[in-house]
């Protein structure tokens, strides 16, 4: 295990204590030299997808133009996402914001932000302020590109990266199902593939990267290919961060799925005489009096006060009469950007696994892959050590009356599950636990706490495994064909049952719609004509249609089997009428229900479905107001790669490179994506210019 101290800055330090807030020893790798306050110039080739091909004399001008690029196509976004990460968005934007900026304001993002940027390592600051002075350059350069209602909110500030950085990481993503359980949440996923030499046709390790968020806010992801002496790479970042998270260069690549971590914890309070019961006496409250301003509609601010309490599992949030406190591990730990840094510019396993025994990673497993021929699986995160409880217990909420439940150390990188070159040739990951990342099972639960991960592994995962044990050797095809697979696993678990149970039902509309269904592909494809049926029918089923649930001895064969099959047969006449009230048939096909849209008019057939039918090519779809499905979530960056004598890529993004207002590059991926296609990116300069839509040149006067 790993110690953590808790940082003493006056009040702060208390409010820290209470939210669980961790620092750590400074980091063990070298600054590297810098060239702050010299002037130069970089290179950014824009090519047809709106890509941007950054090329610098040194690392730290190619951060500067990376600011650049993201402003130049994310400008008022990125200025709104700043905005909320100082917790004055509202100040700003309007009352509509006033509920996260409280949210922001209560773990104290601005002060850990500040603190983050004076603790985290000399070299990552110096790219930092890079990245910051190439956005406010952007932003003086084009005044006209800014929205009016974001221009109050310059000049950015590295504590503004920082501080966005920590609510993203940590307040949506790490906590998200804590906080969940008192504000809204999103659910986000992934898959990611990690091929070996033996497991490969060309005997070539290949890697799958396949993160699935929503296609909005905070959740977009920007591709980019930096470029500088040592430096490399192609990749995607979530929008704000200043570095690659999931990215490849011409040695090793890497992905992240969120992983089945449990490194925040809610715990229910007792309130008592204006405090709260703690092995069984009242304890007062932390509290702290702010005051909050918000921008009403004649641009006037209204002052709002809000009082934040502490107990000393952590900040208090209430829902109706009840109150939790919401423990979040990691958060002082200041050195994420770095170890992404750090991941981009490794060449081999050796430095690879460097960067990651940084153990700033709050969350997220990490598939990875080589030219070496190595994979690898790692579990990263702050697991906290707990002296009792398995993963079900504190994965709900947690008695806050007792003192011994409130953890303060973290499990370090030696204890953390990971595997490295498995016999089997092959690792997986979409969101399941460690034990099912390869099949057979290498890691063994048992080997590790109760409360590491819990053990089931969903349907998703299922299909991945099924379909990675089907072929011997895999081929660069076909791995962008099982990347778009669309068949739903749960069909292979009911669909055989349902028919034989509807074959002897005399009623008409049952008939039909078993003729539909046995006719059907089974897939979520575009012209696939039955799937809008069964979806319908097993919705109604709401999870509790399996005669035998999931077990431990069968991982990849259950659940199955029909629990009810008369009722079963009841619901699919039920589901057939929706269906045909609906959309006029019940054999309607998928693609016209299920739609791409953009914010432009644009409108395609779409393919994929929900998670919950076992579909690895995962799109979530909302219903809209003509009654079509409309797709706001799932794939969202994709990279196929196979590291030969030159890496050969594949890649989209689903919704496109940019979300400011007149660019050409905000969906117009959407064809790609109803096609199922991947694109080729373009990795050498000469490439680029075959396809350059825009060429900048920055004149780099300083960078303080």
């Amino acid at each position: 295990m790993t110690r953590y101290k808790l940082v003493p800055v006056m009040l702060f330090a208390l409010l820290l204590q209470a939210a669980g807030a961790w620092s750590r020893q400074a980091s063990p790798v070298a600054a590297e030299k810098t060239l702050s306050g010299k002037t130069g110039k970089a290179t950014i080739l824009w090519d047809t997808y709106g890509v941007p091909h950054v090329y610098a004399k040194n690392l730290q001008e190619m951060y500067y133009s990376f600011g650049w690029a993201q402003m130049h196509n994310h400008a008022d976004l990125l200025l709104r996402l700043y905005a909320q990460a100082r917790g004055r968005a509202a100040a700003y934007l309007g009352e509509n914001y006033l509920a996260e900026d409280k949210l922001v304001q209560l773990y104290d993002v601005p002060e850990l932000a500040r603190q983050h940027r004076s603790r985290q390592h000399k070299e990552m600051n110096n790219y930092l302020e890079a990245f910051v002075a190439g956005m406010n350059a952007y932003a003086t350069a084009h005044p006209e590109a800014i929205g009016a209602p974001y221009k109050p909110i310059l000049p950015i500030t590295a504590n503004d990266v920082m501080g966005h950085k920590i609510r993203v990481l940590y307040l949506k993503f790490l906590a998200r199902g804590e906080l969940g359980a008192v504000t809204a949440s999103l659910n986000q996923g992934s898959n990611a593939w990690a091929i070996g030499p033996s497991k490969s046709a060309s005997h070539h390790a290949m890697l799958l990267a396949n993160p699935h968020l929503p296609w909005k806010d905070l959740y977009l992801f920007f591709e980019a290919h930096l470029n500088a002496p040592g430096f490399h790479t192609y990749g995607a970042t979530l929008i704000g961060i200043p570095v690659l998270a999931i990215a490849f260069n011409e040695h090793l690549g890497w992905s992240h799925t969120v992983n089945t971590i449990d490194a925040a914890d809610r715990y229910a309070l007792t309130l008592q005489d204006q405090g709260y019961l703690l092995d069984g006496r009242t304890v007062p409250f932390v509290e702290k009096k702010i005051t909050l301003q918000v921008k009403q509609a004649d641009g006037s601010l209204k002052a709002v006060p809000h009082v934040l309490r502490y107990t000393q599992h952590g900040p208090v949030l209430e829902k109706g009469k009840k109150a939790f406190a919401v423990r979040i591990a990691g958060m002082d730990s200041p050195d994420l950007l770095y170890q992404w840094h750090r991941m981009g510019m490794a060449t081999n396993w050796k430095q690879f696994e460097a960067a990651l025994k940084l153990m700033q990673l709050p969350m997220f497993n990490v598939m990875y892959a080589d030219d070496a021929g190595n994979i690898s699986y790692t579990f990263a995160g702050m697991v906290p050590k707990r002296d009792t409880g398995d993963w079900s217990f504190w994965h709900q909420t947690v008695d806050g009356t007792r003192s011994s439940y409130i953890w303060h150390k973290i499990h370090a990188y030696a204890a953390m599950p990971k595997l490295l070159n498995p016999r089997s040739g092959f690792l997986q990951n979409s969101n399941d636990p460690p034990w099912s990342c390869t099949y057979p099972a290498v890691l063994q639960s048992g080997d590790y706490p109760a409360y590491m991960s819990p053990l089931e592994v969903g349907l998703r995962p299922q299909r991945g495994i099924r379909m990675l044990l089907a072929d011997s050797l895999i081929t660069f095809d076909q791995l962008i064909a099982d990347k778009h697979d669309t068949h739903m696993e749960a069909t292979d678990r009911l669909l055989d049952e349902l028919l034989a149970a509807a074959q002897a039902h005399p009623d008409a509309t049952v008939q039909q719609a078993a003729a539909i269904l046995k006719a059907w592909d089974r897939t979520a494809g575009a012209e696939s004509r039955g799937g809008v049926l069964f979806v319908t029918w097993f919705d109604q089923l709401k999870g509790k249609g399996y005669r035998q649930a999931w077990n431990v001895a069968t991982p990849v064969g259950t659940p199955t089997g029909l629990k009810d099959p008369a009722q079963a047969v009841e619901l699919l006449k039920t589901a057939a009428i929706a269906v045909a009230q609906d959309y006029g048939k019940a054999d309607v096909a998928w693609g016209e229900v299920y739609r791409l849209r953009g914010r432009n008019g644009e409108d395609y057939p779409g393919n994929g479905s929900e998670d919950r039918y076992g579909v690895f090519r995962v799109i979530e779809y909302t219903r809209g107001a003509d009654k079509k499905k409309v797709a706001d979530a799932g794939d969202s960056y994709v990279a196929v790669l196979e590291f030969g004598k030159q890496v050969k890529a594949r890649v989209s993004l689903s919704y496109g490179n940019a979300t400011q207002p007149g660019s050409r590059h905000a969906w117009d991926q959407l064809p790609l994506i109803s096609r199922q296609e991947l694109r080729t990116p373009w990795l050498q300069q000469e490439e680029v210019l075959q396809h350059l839509e825009e060429k900048e040149e920055l004149q780099i006067k300083q960078i303080k």
